[in-house]
């Protein structure tokens, strides 16, 4: 077992390592400027199309496909993610995340117009779409060995991945909240979410955008403006805490009190892949959720797609970041959704019971999110029959996941879903192009 989990730690280290993260914001940065920067200067435009009546084919609207998507990102990194790149790279970190997901939107925006352009019907008359089929029905008209490999692959290695990152790690965090800020069992709270989360699935991506598009939401701007309620406590310190942000992002920062100090490499490393898991741009996973929306135009849901990474990192993350460095908690030496409920909890009473409400409903949303996207992965792989066996499979996990040690699977699952990245950022630089030709013709056919 030592032999394995070394072998994977070894692995990690390559895939999220500096090439891999430069591979990420170079794609983000190729497809952003071959955009024309539209994905950043048409964000009031992706606002306006969000409630706006879409007709055409696919499963559910836009707006719960978004939700969707955002029910499998919005979670521990949001709230465990931030806090854990300012320990390790300082307040520069949130400087990279902001980068990094700057050039997101542009990936994200891509990856949904791919989706729905190579889409397909399944057997039971269900929108598929994803990575695995714009792999293989892009890539592979133009180079057909290479979508006929990179198409299985992204898909199972988000099939395999979804247990861990999207399953048991999430229904260990809420297990571990929920025991420490209100005494709760792992064991009973693992049950509970196995049962509401089997109800959930049943109901297919119906169901999972009704609730996704009711809690998701609600959710967000509840934290966030818990989060405006402190920094309004804490509105004398947030000039100095963008300073901080801002100068750090350039200049080592020192060791003070708990805080170990960071270079600004660190700062790069750690922003950046925080941002990455907690947005997931590059990834392909939320390209599965939007090739399911009720639309004809796969540039509109581009559009609304790419909104996914602006209210993830550059809102969500922000709020967490800022809470955290006005409290001037950063150098406490503590780290994790730890350091985010300490800094809740230096303004509003229970402030941490906040933060472990606000955790668990983000991991229960990021579980069921996922589990369309594993869903969709196997079916891919092995049809449509497989679909029930796995669905059992995946509430089952959730209990084990909530009361097990996860260290092994949180980095096996970390490793699997960076790898997910490699196949899908082929198909978006091999597919870059078309995705810049239908965006080129749409905005011609607006004006």
């Amino acid at each position: 077992m030592e032999l394995i989990d070394s072998a994977v730690s070894y692995v990690n280290g390559i895939v999220w390592g500096p090439p891999m993260l430069v591979l990420l914001a170079a794609t983000g940065l190729y497809l952003t400027v071959g955009l024309r920067l539209f994905p950043i200067r048409k964000i009031p435009y992706g606002f306006s199309l969000l409630f706006k009546k879409h007709e055409g084919e696919g499963d559910i609207i836009p707006f719960k496909a978004l939700m969707t998507a955002l029910s499998a990102t919005v979670g521990t990194g949001n709230i465990a993610g931030v806090a854990t790149a300012i320990f390790l790279g300082g307040p520069g970190a949130l400087f990279y995340m902001w980068m990094i997901a700057l050039v997101g939107m542009a990936t994200k925006y891509s990856e949904a117009v791919l989706a729905i352009q190579f889409r397909e019907i399944d057997e039971s008359g269900r929108h598929v779409g994803g990575p695995m089929y714009y792999l293989k029905n892009g890539v592979g008209k133009k180079i057909p060995w290479l979508g006929a490999v990179l198409a299985p692959l992204f898909a199972f290695f988000a099939a395999a991945a979804g247990f861990g990152i999207g399953n048991g790690t999430q229904s260990n965090s809420v297990a571990a909240a929920m025991e420490t800020s209100f005494g709760v069992p792992p064991l009973a709270t693992g049950i509970v979410i196995a049962a509401i989360v089997g109800f959930v699935i049943i109901g297919g991506i119906k169901r999972i955008g009704d609730v996704a598009g009711a809690l998701v939401p609600s959710m967000i701007v509840l934290y966030v403006g818990s989060c405006v309620a402190i920094l309004a406590v804490n509105a004398a310190a947030i000039p100095d805490a963008f300073a901080l942000i801002f100068h750090h992002a350039f200049e080592p920062a020192a060791a003070a009190g708990g805080f170990a100090g960071a270079g600004v490499a660190a700062a790069i490393q750690f922003g950046g892949a925080r941002g990455i898991f907690s947005n997931e741009a590059g990834l392909g996973s939320a390209a599965i959720a939007h090739a399911a929306a009720k639309t004809n135009d796969p540039v509109q849901q581009g559009n609304i797609a790419m909104l996914g990474t602006f209210l993830d990192t550059i809102i969500v993350c922000t709020m967490t970041g800022l809470v955290i460095i006005t409290s001037g908690l950063w150098t406490s030496g503590l780290t994790g959704a730890e350091l985010t409920s300490a800094g809740f909890a230096s303004v509003l009473p229970h402030g941490d019971k906040v933060v472990a409400v606000a955790l668990s409903v983000f991991a229960f949303t990021t579980i069921i999110g996922w589990s369309y996207y594993g869903e969709r992965s196997v079916e891919y792989l092995f049809g449509e029959k497989a679909i029930p066996v796995y669905r059992v499979l995946w509430v089952l996990a959730i209990p084990v996941g909530a009361v097990i040690k996860l260290e092994f699977i949180w980095l096996l699952a970390d490793t699997l879903n960076a790898m997910m990245a490699i196949p899908n950022l082929i198909g978006l630089l091999i597919l870059g192009p078309m995705v810049f030709r239908l965006t080129r013709e749409y905005w011609r056919a607006k004006k």
